[in-house]
């Protein structure tokens, strides 16, 4: 009987103490684990068909969508993977800047190749709200247009972007230069996008910068630079 006793004391011990054991495991794998979700990006679709947007071909629209913006969409969503997984105390300084800077060029591309799809379709005009603005902080339209195409010029050969972007700290807009998907207006926002990188534009235009950003200034469809203006300058 004695035995028994031991043996049914002995066995819960031992249970008592697996649990136990299990339940630090599980305390110390929750410590150790992520807490940070990975976010999962998704590529918006082509804002227009890509057969009828004058002056540039099916080809170049369709590579530059699925290469470069669907692209860096994909290259976000493996960064920010890696990023959710990272143990910030013991990664090395570099991986940090690495995966760190790799998620800001990867972010910025994305949003600004949406905007800059989002400005192309059938030529229009800006609406009375952000023409009365862009009159207002550039002296007229034609002034607004002529800085912005030529930053667009000196930038070909190069890389970067052309931003119409709506400066919230001067309450103002702002004709922006923007190098590598990193460099813009510190709390500016996109309104109107031109992609300056040669992927968007050697294919149809071989090394004729100039004549792609003619092409662009006559396919600008201003309706999403009028909501966009809308949104920012009122938040």
């Amino acid at each position: 009987m004695t035995q028994d006793i031991d043996r049914r004391y002995f066995i819960g011990a031992v249970a008592t103490a697996g649990a136990a054991l299990a339940a630090n495991t599980a305390r110390a794998e929750d410590k150790a684990a992520p807490t940070r979700k990975s976010a999962v990006h998704v590529a918006a679709p082509m804002p227009f068909d890509p057969q009828k947007i004058k002056g540039l071909s099916e080809k170049i629209l369709v590579s530059h969508y699925e290469n470069n913006y669907v692209g860096a969409v994909k290259r976000l969503n493996a960064i920010a993977e890696q990023l959710a997984g990272l143990d910030f105390d013991k990664a090395p300084g570099f991986q940090i800047n690495g995966l760190k800077r790799e998620e800001l060029i990867a972010t910025n591309s994305m949003i600004l190749h949406e905007v800059y799809f989002a400005g192309l379709g059938e030529a229009n005009k800006p609406g009375v709200a952000l023409n009365d603005a862009i009159e207002r902080d550039f002296g007229s339209f034609d002034r607004w247009r002529s800085e912005f195409v030529g930053i667009g010029k000196a930038l070909g050969g190069g890389s970067g972007w052309v931003v119409l972007a709506y400066d919230k700290h001067g309450k103002r807009l702002v004709n922006s230069w923007a190098n590598d998907h990193t460099q813009i207006i510190a709390g500016g926002d996109p309104v109107l996008v031109l992609d300056m990188f040669e992927h968007a534009y050697q294919m149809d235009f071989g090394a004729k910068a100039g004549d792609y950003v003619k092409t662009i200034m006559s396919a600008i469809n201003w309706s999403n630079a009028d909501r966009l203006y809308e949104r920012y300058s009122k938040a």
